[in-house]
């Protein structure tokens, strides 16, 4: 029997980072967006947490008599 399992996860990754002294909230905001628009952010992204949207599973029978297969899909 051939099962096709679906994962689907809600990742949320931390970085924890230097930026200058002295910026206003709307500076803070631009410096951050400037730097993960350029990549600057990749390296210091840690996974922080990971949580199940859902798993769904998907039962394949191969019927040999005809050659056809059916599916049969599972929520978890």
């Amino acid at each position: 029997m051939k099962v096709i399992v679906t994962v689907v996860e809600k990742i949320t990754s931390e970085a924890h980072i230097d930026i200058p002294d002295g910026l206003n909230k709307s500076a803070i905001k631009q410096h951050i967006v400037d730097r993960y628009n350029t990549g600057g952010m990749q390296a210091e992204m840690n996974i922080f947490q990971v949580e199940f949207e859902s798993i769904s599973a998907r039962i394949v029978q191969e019927h040999s008599s005809t050659k056809s297969a059916s599916i049969e899909e599972v929520r978890l």
